[in-house]
């Protein structure tokens, strides 16, 4: 059903999906980008579904309780504790490490801005999921001047975070964000 939203959606505003995901991926952390809009949520998400790939997305517990568990359950969401920092304080990464861990199949969605402003600097917890998880990172992608959304490539991290970041920035320079200023790497 909401693939056929999806496909609605899209006929409508005249986007388009392009790519698909390998299908001997089976676990891998996707960056989306680039985010300067909440509309953009709405875009991946329906060409994800058009593309058939079964994403999830990590949110703060708090979020995914009835009645929004409703909406964002279906969405692909994955509750986890933000507890605050302290002793017992688990980070975000090892999380993510552990739902791979857990999971024979899953694939995370990710905005490496960590906002829809403009980010000087990536946050880095995608990259070290990835690489903790021993999984690859799927570039995803929307360009609003072409209205296409898809899968551009997939990448496995070096270890070379400083390089391997340069590199996923250098194809998200060749789109258009809905607000481009905001969306400059």
């Amino acid at each position: 059903m909401l693939r056929i939203i999806a496909l609605i959606i899209f006929k409508i505003t005249g986007w388009k999906a392009k790519s698909y995901i390998p299908k001997d991926i089976k676990k891998a952390v996707m960056v989306a980008g680039p985010h300067t809009s909440n509309w953009d949520f709405v875009y991946a998400r329906a060409a994800l579904y058009i593309l058939r790939v079964p994403v999830k997305f990590t949110i703060k517990k708090e979020w995914v309780r009835f009645p929004l568990s409703l909406i964002l359950n279906p969405l692909g969401a994955i509750p986890i504790n933000r507890n605050p920092k302290g002793i017992s304080r688990t980070s975000t990464v090892d999380k993510m490490v552990q739902l791979f861990d857990e999971r024979d199949h899953l694939i995370i969605l990710v905005t490496p801005e960590g906002t829809r402003k403009y980010a000087k600097k990536w946050k880095s917890g995608f990259y070290f999921t990835a690489q903790r998880a021993n999984v690859p990172i799927v570039i995803g992608y929307l360009d609003y001047k072409e209205k296409e959304a898809g899968i551009g490539a997939v990448f496995q991290p070096t270890g070379d975070k400083e390089k391997d970041i340069e590199e996923i920035k250098k194809f998200y320079r060749t789109k258009t964000a809905k607000y481009p200023e905001q969306g400059v790497y």
